[in-house]
């Protein structure tokens, strides 16, 4: 019999394995509806560690289009000396979502959820993009669940220099209602699986050949799957719209990133093209308490593009913060 995860009540096995080459087992446990999500090394059968409480676990947090495969590259090293688990938000990866569902706003409700069912104590969290702003909204909303952020790039208000052309037009066509609709099926019937990852890739990395090839083949392998999917562009849309609105009030967005107490990391890569560097910048100067590490020559998915860089920016701020080492309860 197949040992489940502590914690994770109503959890089976996943029937899938894009992750597997990096040593995960993946799971699916009814919140509301089935989440996928995997586990890095060996599932964790109790809090404890030789008689010691061990140290806050790390839950990954992906983008706007992600999954758990975008976390693959660190996560094995992260799992060395803790729990590490990656989950897919509703509407991404293999979890399924709606319009409504994959919203941010639901999807904190998701992480919530996830963090007290399943984790079942206080954890680090990692997020990009999007997954950087659901992490800011947890940890304020919730800090109870929270031991501490790590922010890669996170989704910000865009402010000092001038949108990149294809960024800012792509993101106004996700946000017009019936454009963005028509602009996802028309690019999904023409671009192949392995075109859209290409892209992506494109996009996302300062320079494309960084990308491994086994994680190329894994992400082409999962986008292939997801065509299979109902209601993918749906949900896609539903979560780029409420991140457009949810970064459109940089006061708004201030306040809520002043009241996170957790210890926060933020890396930045200086060639992002989706979130400016001037933009990171601003978020650190407005939160001294916050450590930062900014990238040269890297772009919108550092731990994809230069993971050996963001495991020791990691590690080395972990190490700093001793709270991070040691285990605490959460209210449930």
């Amino acid at each position: 019999m197949t040992a489940r995860p502590a914690g994770a009540l109503d959890t089976r096995e996943s029937p899938w394995s894009f992750s597997a080459p990096w040593g995960t087992r993946g799971w699916i446990t009814d919140l509301d509806g089935p989440v996928h999500w995997i586990e890095f090394g060996a599932p964790a059968s109790n809090g404890h560690d030789n008689g010691r409480r061990a140290a806050p676990p790390v839950v990954f947090v992906h983008g706007l289009g992600g999954s758990h495969l975008n976390w693959v590259t660190i996560g094995p090293a992260l799992a060395a000396d803790r729990r590490a688990v990656a989950l897919d938000l509703r509407g991404f990866g293999l979890t399924p979502g709606t319009r409504r569902t994959s919203t941010v706003t639901a999807n904190v409700g998701l992480l919530d959820r996830f963090l007290r069912e399943v984790i079942g104590t206080p954890a680090v969290l990692v997020g990009n993009s999007m997954g950087g702003l659901i992490s800011i909204l947890q940890s304020q909303a919730n800090p109870d669940t929270v031991a501490g952020a790590v922010l890669l790039d996170p989704a910000l208000p865009q402010l000092g220099q001038r949108p990149d052309p294809m960024v800012i037009g792509q993101f106004l066509t996700y946000a017009m209602p019936g454009a963005g609709e028509l602009f996802l099926r028309a690019s999904n019937s023409r671009v192949s699986p392995e075109q859209s990852v290409r892209r992506v890739l494109d996009l996302c990395f300062a320079d494309p050949s960084r990308a491994a090839e086994p994680l190329v083949d894994a992400l082409v392998a999962l986008a292939r799957a997801r065509r299979h999917l109902t209601g993918a562009e749906a949900a896609f849309l539903g979560a780029a719209r409420s991140t457009i609105r949810a970064v459109a009030n940089p006061r708004r967005y201030q306040a809520v990133m002043a009241g996170v107490r957790a210890p926060v990391l933020l890396i930045q890569g200086e060639l992002d093209r989706l979130v400016s560097l001037a933009s990171a910048r601003t978020a650190a100067a407005a939160n001294p308490g916050w450590q930062t590490c900014y990238l040269p020559g890297v772009g919108h998915t550092p731990q994809l593009e230069v993971p050996e860089l963001v495991v020791d920016a990691v590690g080395a701020w972990l190490s700093h913060h001793p709270a991070l080492r040691a285990g605490r309860g959460v209210a449930s």
